[in-house]
């Protein structure tokens, strides 16, 4: 459970602004949505090898 304490004063959309933050830093709602459906190891490391490399392409884009 996620408890935002809020100040004397606080204005409510800053507060809702802090819990949302929280609870994206959580990752329950990622977590949620992967346990959907069951992905084999080797996709997902396929995947993760895939976008390893799309940030390397795009860094040494950059960098020339």
């Amino acid at each position: 459970m996620l408890i935002i304490p809020i100040k004397d004063g606080e204005n409510i959309d800053r507060a809702l602004k802090r819990y949302k933050r929280k609870f994206d830093k959580t990752g329950t709602v990622r977590q949620l949505r992967s346990r959907q459906a069951f992905i084999k190891p080797s996709v997902v490391r396929r995947a993760q090898i895939q976008k390893a490399a799309y940030i390397q392409n795009m860094k040494d884009g950059l960098e020339s």
